[in-house]
């Protein structure tokens, strides 16, 4: 007489924790990142070369920090469509109050920060209280900023190089080397915050809140959730995040361009989404959106050392992008039909 194996037998703990691991929005954007790293070796090796590491990692960081809070909105249920007029407006507006003596570096840091914030929840507020949809409401906020910078500034860049010798440029940007590898303070910054921003969403009440409030709204205020304020929080952080990355990047690059940022906020949207945050809200994971990140900023590195003109690049993200919703759906039918 035969015995039926047990539901343990037919299913191993180590079959099902692998079972589990690739039901992980986190899965896609890994395997692709390591195929993708495969192919740019192979064909030209000079693409992990510390050379070359040190420079993509550079440009990564400063998209990568907006990326971080936007993942924490989108999850929310939201997104922000001003974070690359804001990461043009702040540096502007620091280097403006700084250039004309008016305020000591970090005082101006400060200034632009606050700035930021209130843009941020002038934005949150819109959306909270008016009940206007955040598409229409910071695409309104992008004109508003982006426009504000130009008439600032006239359109011309700030100067500034004349922060080499201030301490906050030192703690923002300044470099050093590990090996023969260059590494800013800017990277040292994105990594501590990434942490932060994982603990955050998935060890913490505010968390909670935050999931939530995208996946469920109704269920969420009928427990006590102040869905209202957790919105106008991340709206704030998003655009402080912005206005952190734009400073960023105009101390590296010795300039400050009231036309930076352009473009940013859909390619910052989809390195959330390519790293497994639900558009529609409800789930986030700020470990996909870093493999994003590095998906989208090592392809541009890598097709131009392949020798892919450079035009081409928007074909390979679209590519991406549907690729991986079409895997996304993929993994979610599975591990529903396997609940």
């Amino acid at each position: 007489m035969t015995s039926t194996p047990s539901p343990a037998a037919a299913h191993p703990p180590e079959q099902g924790a692998l079972r589990r691991f690739i039901a992980k929005p986190e899965f896609g954007p890994l395997v692709l990142l390591v195929v993708m790293l495969v192919v740019f070796t192979a064909i030209n090796p000079a693409f992990l070369s510390l050379n070359n590491i040190g420079n993509a990692l550079t440009f990564t960081v400063e998209l990568g920090l907006i990326a971080l809070a936007m993942t924490l909105l989108m999850t929310a249920g939201e997104f922000d469509l001003s974070v690359g007029s804001v990461f043009g407006f702040a540096p502007v507006v620091m280097w403006a109050f700084f250039n004309a003596g008016l305020l000591p570096l970090p005082a101006a840091f400060l200034v632009a920060m606050v700035i930021a914030l209130g843009i941020g929840l002038v934005s949150g507020l819109f959306v909270t209280r008016l009940g206007i949809p955040s598409f229409l409401v910071t695409l309104g906020m992008l004109l508003v900023v982006r426009g504000s910078a130009l008439w600032l500034t006239s359109g011309f860049p700030q100067r500034t190089w004349d922060a080499g010798d201030q301490w906050l440029a030192t703690l923002l940007v300044g470099d050093f080397y590990i090996g023969g590898l260059r590494v800013y303070m800017s990277l040292i910054w994105f990594i501590l915050l990434a942490v932060a921003f994982h603990v955050l969403l998935t060890q913490t009440r505010f968390g909670n809140w935050v999931q939530a409030t995208g996946g469920n709204p109704g269920a969420a205020r009928n427990r006590g959730v102040p869905i209202q304020r957790v919105k106008v929080i991340l709206f704030m952080l998003s655009a402080a995040m912005a206005a952190l990355a734009g400073i960023i990047s105009s101390i590296r690059v010795s300039a400050a361009n009231p036309n930076s940022g352009t473009g940013y906020e859909l390619e910052v949207i989809a390195m959330v989404v390519i790293g497994g945050t639900v558009l529609s809200g409800g789930r986030g994971t700020i470990i996909g959106t870093v493999l994003g990140v590095l998906i989208l900023r090592l392809m541009r590195n890598g097709i131009v050392l392949i020798g892919v003109p450079g035009l081409a690049y928007n074909i390979f993200i679209g590519a991406i992008i549907l690729g991986m919703m079409a895997l996304h759906a993929a993994l979610e039918r599975r591990h529903n039909a396997g609940t």
